[in-house]
């Protein structure tokens, strides 16, 4: 099998610079292309001068976070344990983790997709949404949720799976195909010109665009058949110990993890909406430009993922670590250049997206108390990535927590009651600078254990 013979060279032996620009290029296009697709919703619903429409949006984005939960689960977990399979020459055990991702993320879609349609009154009050917003927040979440909770998993997790084997490429092509088509489809359907759907056009124009996402992987898989360790042939799906628990030790943590983000922004929006349509707005606008440097950071944490877990389950410790250290590097340096320009200038990409002088004022504050976390945001990323890889889902679960938990979530209600609304955008930031700390301690001391060979990769 050539494609096997290839992925070997790239991850034992090509330079270490080459190799993660190889992996983590793609995976980072990709996640900055997803950004635009977000902002996209974001910049044509402000066109229509709404302030209600874009709440809606914004409101609504929590329930789309919470897409990540299973994401992550059946993403992150099988992926993980496909590159550890695959370092240790066990490619059986890589099919029937594929299998066992592509079938059970379907099925917690389908359930996740009913619940939220049936309880959805109950949804919507829970995220924030009144009187005002109630029609705007149901008619984007109708597309996205209610239809659409499927496709939009599933098109990610198989995009998890494809690049474990080292694909990037084609991962972020398939990713990016469905975020260019919801681009091109945005205007026409939110408009009034097209189909004048506002921000239910948003929502329709997403839910196509994950459905070809979608189509893209299966037809890939088709072709590659034969050729690829990534199977969605039911006859490899298995429930046998080794997969379920090597699935779930990474997954669950970071499925926790995701959830405890989207209970964090439900308050963060919560306490923004007690301050009017205006102020959510420009929270929402804020916190989706901001989303440009953090999908930059997931990018390079997911992109050398398989990298680190194929060298940690081969045993080659000092490429892990010199991967890892790079990564570190890189990141580090396109993140502050970015957060420098979020400070010295937010107005001007505040504006950008709707101009309205209360929401520019609003969105300018928010945008510079945001930047300041993004540095050590970086870092943290590249941490839990580098867990996630090696199975220590423990460490994962444990940053999680302290993250929302002990550090955000409190500090969320603490700032807002010294600086009002102001303050809450200053809480990430004095979660991130603690979590950075810790995470330079323990991957330190991991990479310690592994070179002096005291800890040695057990077996999945």
């Amino acid at each position: 099998m050539d494609d096997t013979k290839d992925r070997i060279t790239l991850f034992e032996e090509t330079p270490i610079p080459k190799a993660v620009a190889k992996l983590a290029v793609p995976t980072i296009l990709s996640s900055l292309v997803m950004v635009l697709y977000n902002l996209a919703d974001t910049y044509f619903v402000g066109m229509l001068g709404d302030p209600v429409e874009n709440a809606g949006v914004t409101l609504a984005a929590p329930v789309l976070l919470a897409f990540n939960a299973v994401n992550n689960l059946f993403g992150v977990g099988s992926s993980s344990m496909m590159s550890r399979a695959l370092g240790r020459r066990h490619y059986e055990t890589a099919y029937k983790s594929s299998a066992f991702g592509f079938y059970c993320a379907l099925i917690f879609a389908l359930i996740f997709s009913a619940g939220c349609t049936i309880f959805k009154g109950q949804l919507l009050s829970l995220v924030g949404a009144d009187d005002t917003t109630y029609s705007a927040t149901y008619g984007y979440m109708f597309w996205t949720v209610s239809l659409g909770a499927a496709p939009a998993i599933l098109n990610v997790v198989m995009a998890y799976l494809v690049r474990a084997e080292g694909s990037a490429m084609h991962a972020s092509i398939g990713t990016m195909s469905g975020c260019i088509l919801n681009m091109i489809l945005d205007p026409i359907f939110i408009m009034p010109w097209g189909f004048g759907m506002k921000a239910a056009g948003a929502g329709c124009a997403t839910f196509i665009s994950n459905c070809v996402a979608c189509l893209y992987f299966f037809v890939l898989l088709f072709i590659k058949r034969g050729r690829t360790f990534v199977s969605i042939d039911p006859r490899k799906l298995s429930f046998e110990k080794d997969i379920v628990v090597g699935v779930c030790a990474v997954g669950i943590p970071a499925s926790i993890q995701n959830l405890l983000n989207v209970t964090g922004m439900t308050i963060l929006n919560n306490f923004t909406a007690g301050y009017g349509a205006n102020a959510v707005a420009a929270m929402g606008i804020s916190q989706k430009i901001y989303m440009v440097p953090q999908y930059v950071s997931q990018g390079m944490s997911q992109g050398i993922m398989p990298l680190v877990s194929y060298n940690y389950a081969s045993g080659n410790a000092k490429r892990m670590r010199g991967t890892v250290s790079f990564a570190r590097k890189v990141a580090l340096i396109l993140i502050v250049s970015v957060a420098s320009l979020f400070f010295a200038f937010p107005r001007t990409f505040i504006s950008l997206f709707m101009d309205n002088q209360e929401i520019i004022d609003y969105g300018s504050k928010f945008l510079r108390g945001f930047s300041l976390g993004l540095p050590f945001l970086s870092q943290d990323f590249l941490a839990v990535g580098v867990f996630q890889a090696v199975g220590m889902g423990k460490e994962s679960l444990i940053f999680a927590v302290l993250r929302k938990v002990v550090l955000e979530i409190p500090a969320l209600f603490i700032l807002n009651s010294i600086f009002p609304l102001y303050g809450l955008a200053y809480a990430q930031f004095t979660a991130e600078l603690v979590l950075s700390i810790g995470a330079a301690v323990i991957l330190n001391r991991l990479f310690k254990r592994l070179e002096g060979g005291a800890d040695k990769p057990p077996e999945d």
